[in-house]
């Protein structure tokens, strides 16, 4: 069964090999895709959004202005750093505070679906800087707190951190909703899948299964382009579309890492 499992993995890694250094790119735009549109958003309904804040969540005129202004700065000039790979330390902050400043400012952070899809995005983001890292090849630390641990130390609890922020956003298809018996089957492999993901046993392979499973069910449950553009849940769907795109990225980095040395797969090669 090993031996089976080893020439299957040879065979996807040579179809995948010309695809590889384009991947980074790709995972790296996907991840940042949620903000770029979400300040889009902020752009176009400017109005709306303001109106919100003010009726409903208690802001000052100007306390909105400032709000929704910084959102939108912060979104876009972060998610080019990103992009680019500069700065991404920086990068990282600023996207972390506006998921931050987005769950207090609208009211969200206490809902379990928000809770569960941001620390999804956090756990990218984490992959994010994780990446960065892994292409230093010097010793200096990323975090002038922890000057006790070396990059390579860094690097993989960074890895870790972000293999188990990853997989909250399954936390809430698995745990939610009616439970029938195809929701059943497709819960348990998901939940194998997180696992795997958890303790990084084939973590790549793990990985690409929940990355075919998040895409498939976004497109058929987030299909926010069939809708009536005055539609109440348009915005809505279209903004778990994408989120869950960003989703996507962060997975699509912890392929192009691997799980780092905290992870089953990086032990098995001790023996």
């Amino acid at each position: 069964m090993s031996s089976v499992v080893t020439q299957v993995e040879e065979v996807l890694d040579r179809v995948g090999r010309p695809l590889k250094p384009y991947l980074p790119v790709l995972a790296r735009f996907l991840l940042v895709v949620t903000f770029l549109e979400d300040s889009l958003r902020m752009l176009t309904q400017y109005g709306d959004q303001k109106f919100y804040l003010k009726k409903h969540r208690g802001f000052a005129s100007w306390g909105a202005d400032l709000f929704l202004v910084f959102n939108m700065a912060v979104m876009v000039s972060c998610s080019l750093l990103a992009i680019a790979k500069k700065h991404t330390l920086y990068a990282v902050a600023g996207l972390g505070s506006v998921v931050l400043a987005q769950g207090f400012g609208y009211g969200l952070v206490f809902e379990s679906s928000f809770l569960f899809r941001s620390l999804s995005i956090v756990g990218g983001l984490v992959m994010l800087l994780a990446d960065a890292h892994s292409s230093k090849n010097r010793r200096n630390t990323l975090f002038a707190g922890l000057p006790q641990l070396s990059a390579t130390d860094q690097g993989t609890y960074l890895q870790l951190a972000g293999r188990v922020l990853l997989v909250f956003l399954f936390m809430s298809f698995i745990f939610a909703g009616e439970m029938t018996i195809v929701r059943g089957i497709v819960a348990l492999i998901a939940f194998v899948g997180c696992i795997c993901v958890v303790v990084g046993f084939k973590a790549k392979w793990s990985a690409g299964i929940l990355i075919l499973f998040l895409s498939i069910s976004n497109v058929v449950l987030n299909n926010w382009w069939s809708l009536h553009h005055l539609h109440p849940q348009r915005d809505f769907q279209r903004y778990d579309f994408f989120q869950n795109l960003s989703i996507v990225g962060g997975f699509l980095l912890l392929v192009n890492l691997g799980p780092g040395g905290i992870s089953m797969d990086e032990k098995k090669k001790d023996y």
